[in-house]
């Protein structure tokens, strides 16, 4: 994957982190395949984006301290004043958005699952997913490690099965679930495997799981360069391809049925396309000006660069392999 020659690429980007520089971790080894052989594909002081030299999984470095990554989806990552670089501008403001988002992506465990079951959302945010779910007849249940974002879900969604903190320490029955979701979550944790492990063993034998992230190799991501949105060097730290995603996720023994971009978008307002046509150039948001009247305005953006990933625990039927719809 090449990040240079992009028209885009006039200004690289950068970004102060939120802890002083000899702090930052610069050793971590691919996930994939446990190296720390990289090559870097651009800087952006004192972070950079590489690409492991054996497996090709992208992914940032160096990293904040454990317990700062732990400590920032607290409360500053929900409501942001920089939210181009991190986090949120207001994640709750955009309830209504969110619940039309999710009603869409839905649609995509029910092709899957034709009656309603148990339903487990890992990272569950406010709980918007979840109150889609209910509303469809599931029974839900929701982790999040923000104790403000799960007391939200709890009290203003009235949804009583959500947990605050780790998945691992939840008191969930194996086997339990008919499908556990993790809507833009696993580029956040610094090993999903664990996750991914443990989501096995709570996944019903015929239960699915749902994995929706970035696609660093699509056409939009490619285009972008540098620039891409999805660069937010303190939060996301891994960029997935659909076969580095499948390779992840076969790691811990599931079988991706498909891969796809479709319903992979949201619902945002007019305001965030402005704020975001920063990373294109930064003269665009002061020659969009005229369109802030209209900044309420809700759109469905799907620019192709996000992927849904599908898996199952039992081995495919057949040898066809999994169904990529790029």
């Amino acid at each position: 994957m090449s990040l240079q020659g992009s028209p885009l690429d006039t200004e690289e980007p950068s970004q102060r982190p939120r802890v002083p520089a000899h702090e930052l971790r610069e050793h971590v080894l691919c996930v994939l395949c446990g190296t720390d052989e990289h090559v870097t594909l651009f800087s952006a002081p004192p972070f950079r984006i590489v690409r492991c030299a054996e497996c090709s999984l992208v992914y940032t470095l160096p990293r904040l301290p454990t317990a700062r990554i732990t400590e920032m989806y607290q409360v500053d990552y929900w409501r942001s004043a920089e939210a181009r670089n991190f986090g949120y501008t207001d994640y709750l403001r955009d309830r209504d958005r969110y619940l039309r988002t999710f009603r869409l992506r839905s649609k995509v465990i029910d092709r899957y699952k034709t009656s309603p079951g148990r339903v487990l959302d890992i990272g569950c945010a406010a709980g918007f997913f979840l109150k889609v779910m209910e509303e469809k007849g599931w029974e839900t249940t929701g982790v999040e490690i923000s104790a403000s974002m799960a007391d939200f879900a709890r009290t203003d969604l009235k949804l009583s099965n959500v947990f605050t903190g780790a998945l691992d320490a939840q008191p969930f029955e194996p086997e339990s679930f008919d499908v556990i979701t993790l809507w833009d979550v696993i580029e956040h944790l610094e090993d999903p495997r664990p996750i991914l492990a443990t989501a096995k063993r709570l996944l019903k034998n015929d239960g699915i799981l749902v994995v929706e992230t970035q696609n660093v190799e699509s056409v939009f991501a490619r285009w972008m360069g540098r620039r891409w949105h999805h660069y937010k060097f303190e939060e996301h730290l891994w960029h997935f391809s659909p076969k580095t995603l499948s390779e992840l996720l076969a790691l811990e023994q599931f079988t991706v049925l498909e891969t796809s971009p479709r319903r992979a978008g949201k619902y945002v307002a007019l305001n965030f396309v402005l704020e975001r046509s920063a990373r294109i150039h930064p003269m665009l948001p002061k020659l969009l000006l005229p369109l802030r009247c209209l900044g309420s305005l809700s759109l469905y953006i799907n620019p192709l660069d996000e992927m849904i990933a599908v898996a199952s625990k039992a081995p495919l039927a057949t040898e066809s392999g999994c169904r990529q719809n790029f």
